[in-house]
């Protein structure tokens, strides 16, 4: 029998809006990447590059992306049929690669402890995921986080690894999605129109969709996501560690408070939100883009979609202010977090 067998996806994000303490005035739910985020290296990379198609090929699999020649889905799917390991022994060789980010447990016991739901959201394998988590944090902690990532397929003696898709487009796990499931779920919980605050945590381009569906955008500092957002005036803010992300976070709690005593919408409610959902239906982005681009590709299609909408804004509000028309131009708003925030000079 397969030691890794799992049902193909449902479509429902199962428990993301909800903890196991006492609600919170402001409900904030974070969702963070998972290779190269919470830890340093890729687990992909690590089974790729020893038990499987090897650095080289996998490599060339990877600029085939950055090209646009193949989609994320196909390329992926090729470098994961090339394992041919048992699970746990290909296991073995993360448990001596990876590295998890130093204060990372730290952080997760304060989600735990302020009523904060903590999701990893992946393009790789939810086995593969759970695994290390429950190595790393142990199987009482690691319970307590929700993995949206694909399903997989593990053959017993390990000659079959198969993706199971979360959903059926060319990235597989379309994580732009999966977030806005999850915020549409909260904000259905919440009571008198409150608004949920979203949080996403990253490191690389490909996080990108999911990041424009935040509130709150965590960039890992020197990494592509910090310089994508750098080169593209989307503010964010940077961390080196969770300790960073921590402090942050609640600052960001007690600001809303004051402000708002967590109550309608939050202090950093992001409008830009919306503002990409509209982008995204009038231009599709190239998939090299989205997955790794380099700093020629990046300039194609986000930003040239955003100079769109900010001219048909600035042409809609000089007709209204001719016409004298009351009605507001549907102005481009910059993400509200301001304190501490990077963007580029």
């Amino acid at each position: 029998m397969p030691i890794a067998l799992t049902p193909p996806p449902m479509p429902e994000v199962k428990n993301l809006g909800k903890a196991n303490a006492q609600p919170t005035k402001r409900n904030i739910i974070c969702f963070s990447d998972f290779d190269g985020t919470i830890f340093m290296q890729d687990t992909g990379h690590v089974l790729f590059d020893t038990h499987g198609c090897g650095t080289e090929r996998r490599e060339a699999l990877d600029e085939q992306i950055k090209t646009g020649e193949r989609s994320f889905r196909d390329v992926s799917e090729e470098m994961w049929g090339s394992l041919n390991v048992p699970f746990e022994d290909g296991f073995k060789v993360m448990e001596r690669t990876l590295e998890i980010d130093p204060d990372f447990e730290r952080f997760h016991k304060y989600c735990i402890e302020n009523n904060i739901p903590f999701n990893v959201i992946s393009a790789g394998l939810k086995p593969v995921l759970r695994k290390v988590l429950d190595k790393w944090l142990g199987e009482e902690a690691s319970s307590r986080i929700d993995i949206v990532a694909n399903d997989a397929h593990i053959s017993e003696d390990g000659s079959q690894w198969k993706p199971i898709w979360r959903h059926d487009t060319e990235l597989g796990h379309d994580k732009a999605l999966s977030i806005t499931e999850a915020r549409r779920e909260a904000e259905q919980k919440c009571e008198d129109d409150t608004v949920p605050l979203i949080v996403f945590i990253g490191d690389g381009v490909s996080d990108l969709p999911a990041a424009r569906e935040a509130d709150v955008l965590f960039a890992r500092r020197g990494l592509r996501l910090e310089e994508y957002c750098q080169q593209h005036n989307i503010p964010y803010i940077p961390f080196d560690t969770f300790a960073d992300i921590q402090r942050e976070i609640q600052r960001i709690r007690e600001e809303d408070e004051r402000k708002t005593g967590g109550k309608g919408r939050p202090a950093f409610f992001n409008p830009r939100a919306n503002l990409w959902r509209r982008i995204s239906s009038q231009t599709t982005v190239p998939r090299y883009v989205v997955m790794s681009p380099t700093k020629e590709e990046q300039t194609i299609a986000w930003s040239e979609a955003i100079n769109n909408l900010k001219a048909s804004a600035e042409t809609q509000k000089a007709q209204n202010t001719q016409n004298q028309s009351p009605v507001s131009a549907p102005a481009v708003q910059e993400h509200p977090v301001l304190h501490r925030v990077q963007s580029a000079a």
